[in-house]
């Protein structure tokens, strides 16, 4: 027996000697969240149900490897459950739904071949651009879309990014080998960037189907990538960048009215894929004085692609119609955004944004302007922050602004009782009028209260 735990302690030993100065430089951060929201119409329905746990390990095993890894395991939605079965065990999609994600995870490689040249290997967050949250020029990840209101936050992808500094430039190459698309808003929340409006149609649809077609996998249909030059010059931080890949959102490319059997009730089958895109990117971000200022353009090339729509012929049932239209164009269209922010004396900090194009429009027609202020104080030696004043204007037409707007913000109020601890609560407001990005959502009013302490 005592044989047996000395062959234990020994390996253990060995083990802790082998793996020691690996683990000596490993480090681990994150959060915990629960965060929830409910309607302030619709009787107080409960919209939002998650509880987050991310894990952040970060690891420097020798001066030219660095490692990191993002995970999140959480809670998400509500109980599923439509038998007594599905009580009686713990899926993920029943009674007690959960989840795990993995955001990144890489591996870089300082002075690879080269003293000037850095590698970062696997599944990686590549962010682009100098503004607040909206990026033109960010569209290297697929955007997560799942909650509306948070702008800005993308996924991970499976990416070779490699630096290479030439004096004050740094030039930056990348190549994604596997496409992967954007996620929609949760629930009801989709009719914002619903890709195509069936109630349009001429005639009632009672019914409606969709399919989605993702890019072949293979190297010449899913491969993207990109360049990018960029410096510090005159205390401003500049970019150029090249992007070659698809567009992360699907578009309509066919839809099929169809009887549904002997009724005269119709159903429509829609058909979505992922354009190509070719974007052209510059920003630019440094203070003028005492204000922080950004602007960014991006000056998008796709790929022309056609719509095909059929439906009955009910003058000659059942023959039926068949029409193509241009579902987008191939000609340029530009999207921008300026923007600062200052400190006011007694600690007012303000932040505007004016964008020109929003995440999901497509062609120069369909672009339209948006508004974007933040007002926030913080009190009690920063323990307490108050937002009076936060909010987004969509405006398509300035000159028609009193018949299609939308508006979009709410106050929030963040109490810090403890290092690292922060209570939140707040609404999100919703009106407008017309067809744009928050009237198609303007009954969706909520109320959110949002816990998270980060370690």
């Amino acid at each position: 027996m005592k044989k047996k735990w000395f062959r234990y302690i020994l390996a253990g030993w060995l083990l802790w000697g082998l793996f020691h100065p690996v683990f000596a430089q490993v480090s681990l951060d994150g959060s915990v969240m629960t965060y929830n929201r409910l309607r302030l119409q619709q009787e107080g329905r409960w919209t939002w149900n998650e509880n987050r746990l991310t894990l952040k390990i970060t690891g420097n095993p020798s001066e030219r490897v660095h490692f990191f890894t993002n995970v999140r395991l959480r809670g998400f939605g509500f109980p599923a459950t439509t038998t007594t079965s599905d009580l009686q065990r713990r899926q993920k999609d029943t009674a007690y739904p959960w989840g795990m994600e993995l955001r990144e995870a890489y591996v870089d490689i300082y002075g690879f071949l080269s003293e000037n040249l850095d590698l970062r290997i696997g599944r990686q967050r590549i962010a682009w651009g100098t503004a607040d949250q909206l990026n033109p020029t960010d569209n290297l990840n697929p955007d997560d879309l799942e909650d509306i209101f948070n702008f800005g936050a993308h996924f991970g992808s499976n990416a070779l990014l490699a630096n290479y500094y030439l004096g004050d430039f740094t030039l930056t190459g990348v190549v994604l080998p596997v496409f992967q698309p954007a996620t929609l808003p949760f629930g009801d929340w989709s009719r914002a960037f619903t890709p195509m409006d069936v109630t349009q149609f001429p005639f009632p649809i009672a019914q409606y189907t969709d399919h989605i077609i993702l890019p072949d996998n293979r190297l010449k249909q899913s491969t993207s990538y990109a360049l990018k030059i960029s410096g510090t010059h005159f205390g401003y931080d500049w970019s150029l960048s090249y992007y070659n890949g698809r567009d992360d959102l699907p578009l309509v490319t066919a839809v099929e009215i169809t009887p549904i059997g002997q009724s005269a009730n119709l159903q429509a089958n829609v058909t979505l894929t992922y354009p190509r895109m070719r974007v052209l990117g510059a920003d630019l971000a440094g203070a003028l004085g005492s204000v922080g200022i950004w602007a960014e353009a991006a000056l998008f090339f796709p790929e022309k692609q056609l719509r095909t729509l059929q439906y009955p012929d009910f003058q000659s049932f059942p023959n039926t119609i068949t029409v193509t239209e241009i579902a987008i164009d191939d000609k340029p269209y530009l999207k921008w955004v300026l923007g600062g922010d200052y400190t006011f004396k007694g600690g007012w900090y303000v932040n505007v944004q004016f964008l020109h194009g929003f995440l999901h429009e497509r062609g120069t027609e369909e672009l339209n302007d948006y508004v974007l202020a933040r007002v926030e104080k913080r009190l009690l030696n920063d323990a307490l922050k108050v937002v009076p004043f936060g909010v987004a204007l969509a405006v398509p037409d300035w000159q028609q602004i009193r018949d299609n707007y939308g508006l979009a913000g709410g106050p929030e109020i963040a109490y810090f009782p403890a290092d690292a601890l922060e209570i939140a609560i707040g609404a999100y407001l919703i009106t407008g009028k017309g067809n744009n990005l928050f009237s198609r959502i303007k009954d969706f009013d909520e109320g959110f209260v949002k816990v998270t302490y980060s370690f």
